[in-house]
């Protein structure tokens, strides 16, 4: 018997091997569109739209000394442009305070973008961003302000989340205590405890699933036009 060069086994066995995996490939691969399942759970445990209220503490950070924390109370409405993204508007009523110096009551419009970290799930964190209109009682005084904060959600029953949160705001202007002092504008604080009150999305949801059960049919014809050949 003619013994063979050591190369040769060697590719013999690659070719086996490579067949082997090959094969092993194509009986257990699925194509990729079958395998990527549409999730829905945020059409069912929240929704595409949400009014919220929330109440809370503010506190200043200006020229003085000595803030103190105030009541803060808020009402708002949100809008998903998807489960992840959130267009909100909020209207915010607050006071801010010295001890023994100065208290005044104010208001804010918000709108902020907001991000909604794991939308599918029943707990998650989200953040905000964005730019209001500061207002001291029956607008005696006005100015424009960035915000931005975030917080975390609990979805206690379908529809219904409880969240608590803080934003930081910075107002375009150093007179918001009455006191124009210092190198930099007036800032302040907010932290609450709030509700969100989920509706809408069945229209959504249902588009997501006739779209899923359109590609998967699609791709169920192509393996059988596959298989016939």
């Amino acid at each position: 018997m003619i013994a063979q060069p050591f190369y040769i086994k060697t590719l013999a066995v690659w070719c086996l091997f490579f067949s082997f995996t090959v094969t092993a490939q194509e009986k257990t691969e699925e194509p990729s569109e079958i395998k990527k399942v549409t999730k829905t759970d945020f059409y069912e445990l929240r929704g595409t739209n949400a009014f919220d209220v929330a109440i809370g503490t503010s506190v200043i950070n200006g020229d003085f000394v000595d803030p103190m924390f105030e009541i803060y109370s808020h009402v708002g409405y949100k809008r998903h442009i998807t489960p992840h993204v959130a267009i909100d508007f909020g209207y915010h009523k607050f006071n801010l305070a010295y001890i023994d110096v100065y208290n005044e009551g104010f208001m804010s419009f918000d709108l902020n973008l907001e991000l909604t970290v794991l939308p599918h799930s029943m707990f998650s964190p989200f953040v905000f961003a964005g730019a209001g209109l500061n207002a001291s009682n029956h607008f005696k005084a006005t100015a424009n302000k960035f915000q931005g904060g975030g917080g975390v959600e609990c979805i206690v029953s379908d529809k219904f989340g409880i969240k608590i949160y803080t934003d930081y705001n910075y107002v375009l202007s150093d007179e918001l205590d009455g006191l124009e002092a210092g190198a930099s504008d007036d800032t302040y604080f907010r932290l609450a405890l709030g509700l969100n009150f989920y509706f809408g999305g069945a229209k959504a949801k249902a588009k997501r699933l006739k779209g899923q059960a359109t590609v998967i049919e699609s791709n169920l014809l192509n393996d059988e036009n596959y298989t016939k050949k």
